[in-house]
């Protein structure tokens, strides 16, 4: 037996002989025999083998690099740095590997959305089965409350109401009618005569046939969206790209030494060595880990904001987000609906109407319902006055409910028994049975239209006498209109503005309608003047070039379903945006896997908190946005380590080549360089990621996608600094041989490349603000940065006084001081100077 693609298009009746089943249900041996032909009703999991994910920890550039620094270690005889770097490859692997343990739990929280107890008839009897035993051809029956387990295609439905919003986003209930036929083309929001696996009953009842089950429903089809693979971080991509570069430099510097080294007559032993040191002076082994602190840290005060990070790299990638694609039900409006407008001829008959004619408490039901008891104060005490005595449930067909109470209350003769109508509903139905009382149709039809081009839900309310349970002969006299909004959350718009003042884009998207999303935008800054709106059917006709187009004026998304939010985020990915995703329901899911940055709700669903990379304890748009900023602060500060180490490198490696040109001998020796790089690198490095935000990061536009890290700037940056220091150190140190022993002047040349290094560091808290313009920022930007220094200089001092000898250096007098202190004040200006340049040109062209 086949499945059928496309039951919404077939009656009942095709149905039940398609399935070969009946309203009586299935026999005991049919059910046995189609469970072992189309399998349990569950979402299969796809497992990787533990070693797999294990291995799979290693393959990254920033493991490379670790490993590199290693084997460079062993070279030199250091096999403490050899442990301890292997060590931090280590923690680092299996911290990775337990994270994406978590991440593959996604298709198991997909899967347990079905596991329920569901009620069958088989065999005309009806049961209580595990929802995992469903197969195509089962009756099942649902009343309010109910998870739907399975697609199923409805057979008899009264009042029938269904929270779709996991699947489809849309944040009303949607009302189900069994008789309707629908078109083969109809999108998931439009099934009005199916239930679909993942979603909630919650008014009426109704009986169907199941006609998909496991991983033939829609709910699995998302599944199979969310085994897509993350993209890679924006810093990940940045750094390999750099590193790819860095190499290619590094071969060429090292094989024009090699060749000048030999053609000099080196010895081949000497020249080895030298190449080692050279080796050890460009690869920063320190950076790996110095980014990793910094993430860490950044993700700790992202904990203190109510951010929980569950991918470290996404601390970085939220300071790179160039698109904010946001959910709207629940992030950024309250995800509940209040009363936002009213139109009232009759202010204490609509007051009636809106209490009696309700099914639901302040708490729980119906939205709709919840909403107009919580705009109405006493409505407790309106229906102990007013008892109910009979209810026409909600018609799908006449889209309306009535109920028959016992006049009591306000506006009632405690004397009359006959019972009043109470009812709600369409305004085009209810107008219909206006036959009493005041009714100006003009009034009435202008604030319908007003209410609904404002985006509003809109509810007619009226009252009558009891007459007949018949609605055909019901007369009522309309007292008045009511208007729903699901409203916007408290910071919201200030959040958008803030987004789109740091060049963000922020678009909505949704699975409700248009002219609803489009108040909902409007209200918060989203959508203004001449931005554009698009369906998901509008874009099903668009190939991506044109989507991306269309796009680019978009920020309100309506009607859409999951394949068409993954489809945006995969279009404006491919065009080289670095996309953040908000969203909490199952329809999210495909999403929140592919983009760089998937954010979950807390009070989300399991599914799309499981394939996120973060998760927003307060659902609101605002605190990502608060988010991004600090994340803005992380990339900075990743960005000035960067500059740090790679100077202090290039630094090394410009004086120890230009020794090698002059026919000199080497001025660092491989175990100074990595002493250098543990009292700088090692040492001050790690105060970093404790750098405060420098001006205000939301004034700018974030930085192109690859250019984060390594730009033309953060190149001139580098080189200059390394360049000029490179080359005074190597003038001193020429100058030093022919005044001092060799060993005098490798021991000075050495700390004087330590000690820069740290006012090196002090003037990379501010990446392009003198120091001097703003002395007391200056010191108080990050106070670590000092202490690191300090520590450095104590093991500096020990190592060329108190163990000389392990480093090839001797102790230096008072006089050799001098070198290293106008050395270290030459590093300072070199910074200095070159700020007060880039300011007066930021100055010039502003």
């Amino acid at each position: 037996m086949e499945v059928l693609e496309s039951p919404q298009c077939h009656d009942p009746e095709e149905i039940a002989k398609i399935l070969g089943t009946s309203q009586q249900g299935l026999a005991e041996v049919e059910v046995a025999r189609r469970l072992a032909e189309f399998g349990k009703n569950m979402l299969e999991e796809e497992r990787t083998s533990r070693l797999s994910i294990f291995i799979r920890q290693f393959k990254n550039i920033l493991i490379y690099i670790l490993i590199i620094a290693s084997f460079i270690t062993i070279l030199v005889g250091e096999w403490k740095d050899f442990i301890v770097i292997i060590a931090l490859v280590m923690a680092n692997s299996v911290i990775g590997f337990y994270q994406e343990l978590k991440a593959e739990a996604s298709i198991s929280a997909l899967k347990k959305l079905t596991e329920s107890k569901v009620n069958v008839i088989r065999g005309g009897v009806r049961l209580s089965i595990p929802s995992s035993e469903l197969v195509p051809g089962d009756v099942t029956l649902l009343s309010e409350g109910d998870m739907v387990s399975a697609d199923i295609r409805l057979f008899e439905s009264s009042g029938l109401m269904v929270d779709e919003a996991t699947i489809t986003g849309e944040s009303v209930p949607v009302s189900k009618d069994h008789s309707l036929i629908l078109d083969k083309a109809s999108c998931s929001y439009e099934l009005r005569n199916m239930l679909l696996s993942g979603t909630t009953v919650v008014r009426g009842n109704g009986r169907g046939y199941v006609v998909r089950t496991g991983r033939k429903t829609y709910l699995a089809s998302i599944a199979e969206k969310a085994k897509e693979s993350s993209p890679e971080s924006p810093l990940t991509r940045a750094l390999k790209a750099f590193m790819k570069r860095y190499v290619v430099l590094l071969l060429l510097l090292f094989t024009t030494v090699g060749v000048v080294g030999y053609l000099q007559g080196r010895d081949l032993l000497d020249l080895a060595y030298l190449l080692v040191a050279q080796l050890v002076s460009a690869v920063p082994e320190g950076l790996p880990l110095v980014v990793t602190v910094v993430m860490v840290v950044g993700a700790l005060a992202l904990s203190r904001k109510k951010t929980l990070t569950r991918f470290l790299p996404s601390v970085e990638t939220l300071g790179s987000a160039t698109v904010i694609a946001s959910d709207k039900t629940g992030t950024i409006t309250e995800g509940k609906l209040k009363v936002q407008d009213v139109f009232a001829i009759d202010s204490e008959g609509l007051r009636l109407a809106a209490a009696l004619c309700n099914d639901s408490d302040q708490s729980s039901g119906d939205p709709i319902d919840v909403a107009l008891q919580k705009w109405i104060a006493n409505y407790e005490e309106i229906r102990r006055d007013n008892p109910r005595v009979w209810a026409y449930p909600f018609d799908t067909k006449r889209r309306l409910m009535a109920t028959a109470n016992l006049k009591g209350g306000a506006g009632s003769s405690k004397g009359d028994s006959r019972p009043a109508l109470y009812v709600k509903g369409a305004y085009e139905e209810l107008s219909k049975m206006a036959r009493k009382g005041r009714f100006d149709p003009n009034a009435f039809e202008d604030a319908q239209n007003r209410m609904a081009s404002e985006g509003l839900r809109v509810l007619a309310f009226g009252i009558g006498e009891w007459t007949s349970e018949n609605p055909d002969e019901w007369e009522i006299s309309l007292v008045g209109l009511v208007g729903f909004l699901d409203p916007p959350k408290e910071g919201v718009a200030e959040a958008v503005k803030t987004s789109k003042k740091a060049g963000i884009r922020v678009m909505m998207i949704t699975g409700d309608y248009p002219l609803t999303a489009k108040a909902v935008a409007k209200s918060v800054g989203i959508w203004n003047e001449g931005d554009g709106i698009l369906t998901g059917r509008e874009m099903a006709a668009l190939n991506d070039d044109d989507l991306y187009s269309a796009l680019k004026k978009t920020t309100v998304l309506a009607r859409f379903l999951p394949e068409d939010k993954y489809r945006v985020v995969k279009v404006l990915q491919e065009k080289g945006e670095i996309v953040a995703v908000s969203g909490d329901g199952v329809n999210d899911v495909p999403a929140l896997k592919i983009a760089d940055l998937g954010i979950a709700m807390g009070s989300g669903t399991e599914a799309a908190k499981s394939v996120s990379k973060m998760i927003i304890l307060d659902n609101n748009l605002k605190v990502i946005v608060d988010a991004i900023e600090r994340g803005r602060v992380i990339s900075d500060n990743i960005r000035k380590v960067i500059y740090y180490l790679l100077s202090t490198n290039l630094h090394q490696i410009i004086l120890n080549t230009l020794a090698v040109f002059a026919g000199l001998p080497i001025p660092l020796l491989p175990i100074q360089i990595l002493w250098i790089n543990l009292v700088t690198d090692g040492v001050q490095d790690k105060t970093f990621p404790f750098t405060g935000e420098e001006g205000n990061v939301m004034d700018r536009s974030p930085k192109p996608p690859g250019k984060q890290f390594f730009d033309r700037d953060q190149l001139l940056r580098v080189v200059s600094f390394g360049v000029i220091m490179g080359y005074a150190s190597f003038e001193l140190f020429r100058y030093l041989l022919g005044v001092y022993s060799y060993a005098v002047a490798v021991s000075i040349t050495f700390t004087a490349v330590v000690v820069p290094q740290w006012f090196n560091g002090i003037q990379a808290q501010k990446e392009s603000e003198p120091f001097l313009l703003n002395i007391r920022k200056s010191f108080t930007i990050n106070k670590y940065i000092f202490l690191g220094a300090g520590v450095g200089l104590t093991l500096q001092l020990l190592a060329i006084y108190a163990v000389p000898d392990w480093f090839s250096a001797v102790p230096l007098t008072a006089e050799h001081w001098i070198y290293v202190i106008m050395l270290s004040i030459m590093a300072f200006l070199v910074v200095e100077v070159r700020k007060w340049f880039e300011y007066f040109l930021r100055r010039r062209k502003n």
